[in-house]
């Protein structure tokens, strides 16, 4: 059997994974297939938060090797880690009140996966070490539609002049809010150093009066 082909998606969707750290930029961003686990704490210190990042990259991976040794075969990278952050009243949403944070972290699929490979892994993933957060997973669709987005480089807790920098941008060009702060954790802070991180900050946007939504559904 030849060479197992390499399939790359940050090169494929490489305008939604690699932004300009120095401009916001516009992207539309298509219907993916993403593992997700739901929660609410701060990401510092709630146990709820590492076992759900422990259980998505578990599957994430298992998903990875089955594919490359069962299916067509194919080899493709894990995505970065992804997380939606929002709390029940926006208005009060401060990084004073992380405990009342409710998050969804997850992580990018390639389309070839479906809910029966997803059953798979999460059976053998089961197997090979326990997983507390193995029951809130799932595998959705979610389509976030037209977003703006910029890199930042950085510590986690500078994220705010970039943030400030893309609310700006939305509201000088006659967009506003909706749906979700996005983060994309391109690097492991286990293993970079603070200065090194970088992190694509997206907040989904829609022309003043429009409706458009972000839709969130099961596969």
């Amino acid at each position: 059997m030849g060479d197992i082909p390499t399939l790359d998606l940050k090169r494929k969707y490489h305008q939604l994974y690699n932004p300009s750290p120095k401009e916001v930029t516009i992207v539309d961003v298509p219907a993916f297939g993403y593992l997700m686990v739901d929660g609410q704490g701060d990401p510092n210190t709630a146990k709820e938060y590492r076992d759900a990042v422990n259980t998505l990259y578990s599957v994430a991976y298992t998903l990875k090797f089955m594919i490359k040794k069962y299916e067509q075969p194919v080899d493709y990278g894990v995505m970065a880690l992804e997380g939606l952050w929002w709390s029940d009243n926006m208005n009060t949403f401060s990084v004073t009140c992380k405990d009342d944070w409710k998050w969804t972290m997850m992580i990018m699929q390639p389309d070839f996966i479906n809910q029966d490979w997803v059953i798979r892994a999460t059976a053998e993933a089961a197997r090979k070490r326990e997983l507390p957060a193995l029951a809130k997973l799932c595998f959705e669709r979610f389509a976030e539609g037209l977003s703006a987005q910029m890199m930042h480089l950085g510590p986690y807790v500078d994220e705010e002049s970039t943030v400030l920098k893309i609310h700006s941008y939305i509201t000088t060009y006659g967009y506003q809010l909706r749906g979700r702060h996005h983060e994309i954790y391109l690097n492991d802070p286990n293993k970079v150093a603070p200065a090194r991180l970088k992190t694509i900050i997206r907040q989904p946007i829609v022309l003043k009066d429009d409706q458009q939504v972000t839709v969130r559904s099961t596969i």
